[in-house]
């Protein structure tokens, strides 16, 4: 592995925004190998996409399916990421409970404790609340 990428780079290469940051994004991220993007990437990239370029769900979702399966990404866990953006995406939860959603899953806990009742609306998980 070579490096964390930072979300800024993130951002920059899936807006191409500013033009010459874009290009320089893009460029190492198509060039670099063995880069690592952490999950707490991919959430703040989505949070930056969604709330100051207000991009609809659809767009972030293919966006980032499509970075997370670039041959120079690694991520700790893709089928996670792929799930919490399904979730994201189909159940029209916020990322961070999407994400939660299916981290429960992903490792049998089957329960959320949350205030949001938006996780209702995932079938198989439990929402508790506290």
């Amino acid at each position: 592995m070579s490096s964390f990428v930072d979300t800024n780079v993130l951002v920059r290469h899936l807006v191409g925004d500013p033009p010459d940051l874009a290009a320089r994004a893009t460029a190492y991220l198509r060039k670099e190998t063995g880069l690592l993007v952490a999950d707490l990437a991919v959430a703040e990239t989505i949070y930056v996409l969604e709330s100051f370029y207000e991009v609809a769900r659809p767009e972030i979702s293919e966006a980032m399916r499509a970075l997370i399966m670039m041959e120079s990404v690694s991520v700790v866990d893709a089928s996670l990421l792929l799930r919490s953006l399904e979730i994201y995406e189909n159940d029209r939860l916020d990322f961070a409970e999407s994400y939660l959603v299916a981290l429960a899953e992903s490792t049998n806990v089957m329960q959320v404790a949350s205030f949001d009742r938006s996780i209702d609306r995932v079938q198989g998980v439990k929402r508790i609340e506290p």
